[in-house]
């Protein structure tokens, strides 16, 4: 008696672990898009008032556009206890029983938890998608999230999510942390494993992290399209290029980064046809500048092809536009 009830837990355990499965797999949608909400920067307390915005902007968000994904792109919780934090802020999300996944910040293992202990708290509530990746990888938040077909298990689209770190390991060697080479060789043999699967054509794929690349300012300042959107702060990017940009243009893969940290920066810029995006602001109250919001990505299967724009708190749409972009006109 008592093995077969062993046998029966097991069993509902194993069914209850296959649906949870079978709901956090991404698909396109049967018109052949998909959507994903960029937040960044946050900056969650829930003891505080001031972060009473973020929660209002984030169920504002999740009515108006109904994504099929939300990605937190670090900067999140930045206040104790930690733990509750991250599940308030994520509660409009398993409400509404959207999948959604996290890369960390600089500042968000800066209270009560670690980096290894928020991965385990985030893993644990519901609609995460947030993977363990490898252990021999620097960082916790090195992971792929694939998209299917909308008519069959195919991969047809891919979504990396990274950890670019906190700061300098080198003392003295500027201030922000960088992509280390276990991790940008861990992107290339990833991108290679899929472009073979899939007939030695790259996928198309995006790429999110909290700390934008070198090539950012760059990009701004001479890069293929005249930039959409503000840029009111430095680039605020490692002094060290260990090569993940120059690594995803050689794969072919990545259409476009996306990223946060600099609080009132949210251009879309472009350097040798790879996008380089920030996300929105989306904390409760800028101390920067005055608009909060988040960003959209509405991806097309079988294309390297994503629209985007910004949904301000309030609801105004603002710098919609769509890549490939339109490259600048070359001066007379």
């Amino acid at each position: 008696m008592k093995h077969s009830i062993l046998i029966l837990l097991i069993t509902l355990l194993i069914g209850s672990a296959g649906e949870s499965q079978a709901k956090n797999k991404l698909k396109f949608r049967e018109g052949g898009t998909f959507k994903i909400v960029q937040f960044t920067d946050t900056h969650f307390d829930q003891k505080s008032g001031k972060s009473d915005g973020v929660l209002l902007l984030i169920n504002e968000v999740l009515d108006l556009e109904k994504p099929d994904l939300v990605i937190f792109t670090g900067d999140v919780v930045t206040q104790k206890p930690s733990a509750e934090g991250w599940k308030k802020l994520t509660e409009p999300l398993v409400s509404r029983q959207i999948p959604w996944a996290a890369a960390f910040g600089n500042h968000d293992d800066e209270y009560d938890l670690t980096r290894k202990e928020i991965r385990t708290v985030v893993q644990n509530i519901p609609y995460n998608l947030n993977q363990m990746g490898p252990k021999e990888i620097p960082g916790f938040c090195n992971y792929l999230l694939p998209l299917q077909s909308s008519a069959s298990p195919k991969v047809a689209a891919l979504l990396y999510c990274m950890d670019s770190h906190a700061y300098t390991p080198i003392k003295g060697v500027g201030s922000y942390g960088w992509f280390q080479r276990p991790q940008i060789d861990w992107y290339v043999k990833t991108s290679q494993k899929h472009t073979r699967l899939n007939g030695d054509t790259p996928l198309p794929a995006l790429a999110f992290f909290h700390i934008p690349l070198p090539e950012y300012t760059e990009a701004f300042e001479k890069g293929d399209i005249s930039p959409i959107g503000r840029k009111d702060e430095k680039v605020c990017s490692p002094v060290i290029n260990t090569g993940l940009f120059a690594a995803m243009l050689e794969q072919g893969d990545v259409m476009a980064t996306f990223t946060g940290h600099d609080h009132v920066n949210n251009y879309i810029s472009s350097l040798h046809g790879l996008g380089l995006i920030y996300g929105q602001f989306s904390g409760g109250t800028n101390t920067y500048g005055d608009q909060t919001g988040a960003r959209i990505i509405e991806m097309k299967e079988g294309e390297r092809s994503f629209k985007t724009w910004i949904r301000y708190k309030g609801g105004e749409k603002v710098h919609e536009t769509a890549f490939p972009f339109k490259k600048a006109e070359t001066p007379k």
